[in-house]
Formats: structure tokens, C-alpha cells, sequence
């Protein structure tokens, strides 16, 4: 998918002229979650509940089901596990051409247990996974494919020194290609020390086109004081060089860009919650996913906020999303409204994003 300048001023945006490629392609791990029934721990379950998760899967699967092609690019093993992933990949309508099997190291997992008060505990094998030896070769097997838009999360930056290097490649390599980059902090304890994270993914945020961060994550990330404090986070993000910011509130909702490009408060569509993991990849596959097709931030926002209203009404991280023709009207729906469009319904709109 070639891109071509909009005409605007130094900063300004470029739009898809066409291609058949994919639209949106993310690099990272998929694992394999074992996870006792409602009501049953680890310890005691006679059997358990398999899924395939990961950030950037679960974003993928996102905008998949709303129709935009969607490719992963990643290393599974040459084992049971990774031939799951596969599979849920391809069921969820997501390319898997930028998968590479990797007979040496094996998939990753993690166990999950869901307490009777509500508290979950998460057990990680992942250490020395197919996924934690990505490298600068993945990325240019990814650049190579020339998606419109990039997604990369913290958690890849956090795996090692490879996958580290790999987004990073992702990264500076995409405005040459002409794609666009989205990037999610996803900050994770579990992964080391936070401000470490923090701090890698600060020094990216110049090359960060739309950038899905949460209230927890905007302190370590930007440095602000205040981080419910929109406008602050927001000008925060701008100045390190991030051209739209969509700030994720939990339960209260998010702020994405108003006409003006300050932060608008857009409260949760959510009416239910049985399980929130996985709730802030479909809000993000959704948002981008409007801002492909042209939605304005605040109808792509909305649509984010469908999607994660639904999962976190439901187990898993993608179980929730609409199915395909619900999901297909739910995007019709968006782009009808007036406040869905953006122009001619050119990716990002024209000129900066947020405009």
C-alpha cells in the first residue's frame, strides 16, 4: 500500500493510494493462556480453558472483525502450541504470512487463575520463547509486507534485546516505507522494572504517529504530573514528538482529540464486567481500525469503546467482540454519522492527525 503526501504543511500526513496489501500489521508475541473455569483454581480443576493472547494479536483480531486486513508478524514454535496460535490467528481473520516457525525455541504460555474475590493471578513461561528471539529481521520482513499502519507494544520492547531491536527497526524504518506507526506503552511489571520500560518506550515517541496510552502509564511514560489531567498528557505527547494521543481511562471511559486537537472525554460504553484483560487491545484495534476508514477520533473512539465494552462483558480476550456482520454494521454505522467522517474518508484525515 503506497502512500502520498496530503498537500498540507511540513508534519502533515500521508494517505493510501491503493494496493491490496495489508492494511494494519502488528509484531509481537502470541501465547497459548491455560486458565481454570469459573469457580475452579489450578490447583484443584479437572480440566482447563485454552486461548491464544497477545497484545498485539488481540488488537489484530479487533480490526479484523471489522473488516480491515490485518497481518501479524512473529515466530512460534515448531510445537503444538504454535500451530494454535496459528490457527486462532487465521480463524480471527488475521494474516499469519509474517509468522515464522522457529524449530529451535518453543511457544510461549501462561496459566491464569481467577480468585473468588475477583483477584487474578498470572504465571508467565515465556523465557526463552520463539517470540522473545524476534529480531531486526523480523522488522524488515514486516516493513518489507508495506502495511498502512504499524502497531507495536511495550511488551515486545520488554521480552529482550532482540525484540527491542526489532520495534525499534519497526519504528524508524516505517515513515520511509510510508506507514503509519501506532504504539501502546502497555507497561507490565511481571516484565521487569517499569521506568525501564517507561523510559524505552519514551525515547520511540518521536517516531509515534498515534499513541494508546492509560492513566497509569502516562506518569512513567511522559513525565506528567497529573496523569487524569488530559490536557496535560496530551501536551505532554505533542511535545515528544506524538501526533495524536487517545489517553484510556479504564472504567471512566478515554479522551481522544477534539476538532481542536484538545482532549474530549468520551465515557465507557461498557454496562457489564465479568473479565477487563484484553479490553484496552479491542478499544485500540477498534479506534484504529475507524481511523483507517476515516472516522474522526471521537467516532473511532466510540467504536473502540464498543468493542471493549464488549469483552470485558465476557471471559477471554477477544470472545467478546461482535461477530462479523455485527461488527460490519457497527463500522457502517460509524462512518455514516457525520461526526464518523473526516473529509473523503481518507485514512487519518489530511493534514495532522487530530484535525
Amino acid at each position: 500500500m503506497a502512500w502520498e503526501d496530503s498537500g498540507r504543511a511540513a508534519g502533515a500526513h500521508r494517505r493510501p493510494t491503493g494496493g491490496a496489501g495489508l492494511e494494519i500489521a502488528g509484531i509481537g508475541e502470541a501465547m497459548v493462556l491455560f486458565e481454570a473455569p469459573p469457580g475452579h483454581l489450578l490447583a484443584d480443576a479437572a480440566a482447563v480453558d485454552v486461548h491464544v493472547a497477545g497484545a498485539e494479536l488481540n488488537l489484530l483480531t479487533a480490526a479484523a472483525r471489522l473488516g480491515v486486513r490485518a497481518g501479524f508478524c512473529s515466530r512460534v514454535g515448531a510445537d503444538p502450541l504454535g500451530t494454535r496460535v496459528l490457527a486462532a490467528a487465521t480463524a480471527a481473520g488475521v494474516d499469519t504470512a509474517l509468522v515464522t516457525v522457529d524449530p529451535a525455541h518453543p511457544t510461549g504460555l501462561f496459566l491464569k487463575d481467577v480468585r473468588a474475590d475477583g483477584r487474578r493471578r498470572v504465571y508467565y513461561y515465556r523465557s526463552g520463547s520463539a517470540a522473545a528471539h524476534l529480531d531486526a529481521t523480523d522488522a524488515a520482513r514486516l516493513l518489507a509486507a508495506r502495511p498502512g499502519l504499524v502497531a507495536v507494544s511495550g511488551i515486545t520492547l520488554a521480552l529482550g534485546a532482540g525484540p527491542k531491536a526489532a520495534v525499534e527497526a519497526v519504528l524508524r524504518g516505517a515513515r520511509d516505507e510510508g506507514a503509519a506507526v501506532a504504539l501502546d506503552p502497555n507497561l507490565r511489571p511481571a516484565l521487569g522494572d517499569v521506568d525501564r520500560q517507561a523510559a524505552d518506550v519514551r525515547t520511540l515517541l518521536r517516531w509515534v504517529d498515534v499513541l494508546l496510552l492509560g492513566t497509569d502509564e502516562a506518569g512513567p511514560v511522559l513525565g506528567v504530573r497529573d496523569p487524569d489531567d488530559a490536557e496535560e498528557v496530551f501536551a505532554a505527547a505533542a511535545a515528544a514528538g506524538v501526533r495524536e494521543t487517545v489517553l484510556k481511562a479504564g472504567p471512566h471511559g478515554c479522551h481522544h482529540a477534539g476538532p481542536t486537537g484538545a482532549p474530549v472525554h468520551l465515557p465507557s460504553a461498557a454496562t457489564t464486567v465479568v473479565d477487563p484483560v484484553g479490553a484496552g487491545d479491542a478499544f485500540a484495534g477498534g479506534y484504529l481500525a475507524g481511523r483507517l476508514r476515516g472516522a474522526s477520533p471521537a467516532a473511532a473512539a466510540g467504536l473502540g469503546g464498543a468493542l471493549a465494552a464488549g469483552v470485558v462483558a465476557a471471559t477471554g480476550d477477544t470472545t467478546g467482540l461482535p461477530d462479523p456482520a455485527a461488527a460490519a454494521e457497527l463500522l457502517r454505522r460509524t462512518l455514516a454519522g457525520a461526526s464518523g467522517r473526516t473529509g473523503a474518508g481518507v485514512p487519518f484525515a489530511t493534514g495532522r492527525l487530530g484535525d
